[in-house]
């Protein structure tokens, strides 16, 4: 497929060799997780994967959002797994040098950990609400609690992608406001604290070596100024965080999906499967959902932003994931029974295809927001 080439040849550009040394293992290997923990995860963290959304300055590739999707859609197409998991490091990158590129809004120490992330080829992992679908993609599920020179953390996060690879967890916390008001921080935690656990979590074969288990935090210690908060100088810094990262999340997250759906295409294709009219829908329906993640891309590339970029990629999300669903389902027809009968290769592929549903915002989430955007009103997610 050509635009699948083509993505595959921007992946090959930003991390040279990541695509052939995917291709080179099984497709059932790629989707385990092994007792040593992912092979595919590793893979991307030793052809510099983490670097793709860093700035220069920071030693990255500073790929812009068209670029990115791209990307995503390649590594979908190989390993699903890999994809939807290291879209978590991808995302929390964006946001986080998002603040960094304006002098003043992170704390030394908190630049020092940025500015190690592509030479000690760091993964972040992202302790948000990621695993309920209708909660807010930054609601915290994590309390904090004061003590000398910081905060003592505690709460869970499952599932957590990553878990058992990431070197750094940031994770939204509930930080005690004044007057007692509960307030919002995003903590950085160096993932060798005392007091972090990995716990089994993820019971499906889908996705699995996406490492997506279950990370808890007792009583972590996490100095002061590692913990992004908002101050009296800069009271819109999470609000502007929140929106960078969930622009992002949208678009690298669907785009993963879309490599899988791809994928399935591309074989269809290759073997002939079917009339050539149903081979023609086939790869149109796959060609316009990414079309759709594109065009958002490009134009939160060419500068549409705030409000106007959430629903962008909203829309384009939505209507990609209703596409991909049909494309997986059409295409696993056409492969035949006996393709299914002979491996559970493809049908796993199928169902890669499908957790996009679960990913937040729910679509009945979204649904009031959506409808008053459009008749004119604010996109207020809940």
């Amino acid at each position: 497929m050509r635009t699948l080439d083509n993505a595959r040849d921007t992946c090959d550009r930003l991390h040279p060799g990541l695509c052939k040394a995917l291709d080179a293992i099984p497709f059932a290997e790629r989707e385990s997780p092994g007792d040593g923990g992912s092979a595919v995860i590793d893979l991307f963290r030793r052809h510099d994967g983490v670097g793709l959304l860093v700035p220069t300055e920071y030693g990255g590739h500073a790929a812009d959002p068209v670029e990115a999707v791209q990307v995503m859609r390649a590594l979908g197409s190989y390993s699903p797994s890999l994809a939807a998991g290291t879209a978590m490091h991808h995302f929390t990158a964006a946001m986080l040098f998002s603040l960094a590129e304006t002098a003043g809004r992170l704390t030394d120490a908190q630049n020092a950990v940025l500015a190690d992330v592509v030479p000690g080829r760091r993964l972040m992992a992202s302790g948000w609400s990621e695993g309920r679908t209708a909660q807010n993609i930054l609601a915290p599920t994590v309390n904090a609690r004061p003590t000398e020179g910081g905060y003592l953390l505690s709460g869970a996060k499952k599932p957590c992608s990553l878990a058992r690879s990431m070197d750094l967890l940031t994770a939204s916390t509930a930080l005690p406001g004044p007057n007692g008001a509960p307030g919002l921080a995003l903590a950085l935690v160096p993932a060798d604290s005392p007091g972090i656990s990995v716990h089994p979590f993820w019971g499906n074969e889908v996705l699995a070596a996406a490492e997506s288990d279950e990370v808890r935090l007792e009583d972590v210690f996490v100095p002061e100024d590692l913990l992004v908060t908002t101050t009296e100088d800069d009271p819109t810094r999470l609000d502007d965080l929140q929106t960078a990262g969930f622009v992002w999340f949208e678009l690298i997250i669907s785009s993963c999906y879309a490599g899988a759906a791809a994928a399935l295409v591309e074989e269809v294709l290759r073997r002939g499967r079917g009339p050539s009219t149903e081979r023609a829908q086939l790869a149109v329906r796959s060609e316009a959902a990414f079309a759709l993640l594109e065009g958002a891309a490009r134009a939160v590339r060419d500068g549409l932003a705030g409000e106007e970029a959430v629903a962008a990629v909203l829309v384009a999300r939505y209507a990609a994931q209703e596409s991909m669903a049909a494309v997986a389902d059409q295409a696993l027809e056409l492969l035949g029974g006996m393709d299914f009968i002979q491996s559970s290769d493809h049908s796993r592929l199928a169902r890669a295809v499908r957790p996009l549903a679960f990913h937040p915002p729910s679509r009945v989430a979204a649904a009031e927001p959506l409808l008053g955007w459009f008749a004119g009103g604010s996109l207020e997610l809940a």
